[in-house]
């Protein structure tokens, strides 16, 4: 592999992929999570936002080509995270006892298992981007939350948001240049290894997953963190890629590009903006950071960081205390990524090797 297109070399972490449509994909992922926000800011009630914001998650999904397929694509989605908020408010209402140790365990063990069936479920279901990212996000950002509003009203927002999302897929089909034809396209069919191929990938999401968040849980009194679920959102990060190198430079770029986005999140706080600046601003994050992501992720991290804590923290409030938290879990969490996923391979060598070292033996 020649150094232009190694993905560890250092000079290719600024160099831009190919754009494609990607300004479409932004826009509606900006407007996604824009026009909730606002009506919950009109009608006085962002302490749902929480469930705008993740319900918008759907949108992410919409880079898909083909109307039918978009929505195809989106519906699995939209039911995916209906299901996996519901459970996620019903896991913080009764289930975790906020505020102690025992409820800190709690998380990570239910966001492990999210963690490790949302990837299979997103590989069965065929939807992209595949893994589970922000399945864990969603679910452990809501799960972790005390005091929720009603399920009814909860679930009310993440149903209209989700919907919002499923239009705003569709709506290339009202301008006529930009109609496609209403078909699905072919895909391939199961097979046995295939599925092996996703219950391993499975495995390792919750194996990562698992690990760095009781890392992070067991440091936490000594770095005085409390947000452990962003441990486990990094440490997934590198499960994805075409080869060992890229995964590596996944997680590399994780860091990297958080450091750059606290930066650009500490003159935020600074700032201090009121509500409907911060709605603002996460509209504006959203659209860069997908206009970013499939292009070159170090950026795409830049962007996602302060969208990430401002969004969580609409409701909230933004502090100081939330840039360090972020800065602390991101690097325990990638550390623990690329170990799991370097160890990981160096298994799945051994057993081919094994397997083949058999297969000649009982030639001869």
């Amino acid at each position: 592999m020649t150094k232009e297109h190694d993905p560890l070399n250092l000079r290719n972490i600024f160099k831009l992929g190919p754009s494609g449509e990607d300004h479409w994909v932004a826009l509606r992922c900006g407007i996604g999570v824009f026009l909730p926000l606002v009506f919950l800011l009109v009608i006085d009630r962002l302490d749902l936002a929480i469930f705008a914001v993740f319900g918008a998650f759907v949108n992410v999904y919409g880079r898909v080509p083909g109307h039918l397929n978009r929505l195809i694509a989106q519906l699995k989605t939209g039911a995916l995270f209906w299901i996996l908020i519901l459970i996620a408010w019903f896991a913080s209402t009764y289930w975790i006892e906020h505020g102690t140790t025992r409820g800190l365990w709690t998380l990570v063990a239910l966001t492990s298992v999210v963690a490790g069936v949302c990837t299979y479920l997103t590989s069965i279901l065929r939807v992209r981007p595949a893994g589970s990212l922000f399945h864990i996000f969603a679910f452990a950002a809501i799960a972790s939350a005390p005091n929720l509003p009603s399920v009814s009203d909860s679930m009310f927002t993440t149903t209209c948001t989700i919907m919002l999302a499923l239009f705003v897929g569709l709506a290339g089909r009202l301008l006529p240049s930009r109609r496609t034809e209403w078909q699905v396209s072919p895909v391939k069919p199961f097979t046995a290894e295939l599925q092996k191929a996703f219950a391993i990938e499975s495995a390792l999401y919750f194996v990562a997953a698992a690990a760095a968040g009781s890392l992070a849980t067991l440091l936490s009194p000594i770095f005085q963190t409390s947000h452990n679920y962003w441990a486990m959102v990094a440490a997934v990060v590198p499960l994805v890629g075409k080869t060992m190198r890229h995964r590596l430079a996944r997680g590399v770029h994780r860091i990297l590009g958080t450091l750059v986005g606290l930066v650009l999140m500490a003159l935020i706080v600074a700032i201090n903006p009121g509500a409907v600046v911060t709605i603002l601003i996460i509209g504006l994050m959203q659209f860069t950071a997908e206009m970013f992501i499939a292009r070159n992720y170090f950026f795409a991290q830049i962007f996602v960081t302060p969208l990430a804590l401002v969004g969580t923290g609409l409701s909230s409030g933004t502090t100081d205390g939330l840039v360090y938290d972020r800065l602390v879990e991101t690097v325990i969490g990638a550390i623990v990524g690329i170990l799991t996923m370097v160890v990981g391979s160096m298994i799945g060598n051994a057993i081919r090797r094994r397997l083949s070292a058999n297969a000649a033996s009982s030639v001869n």
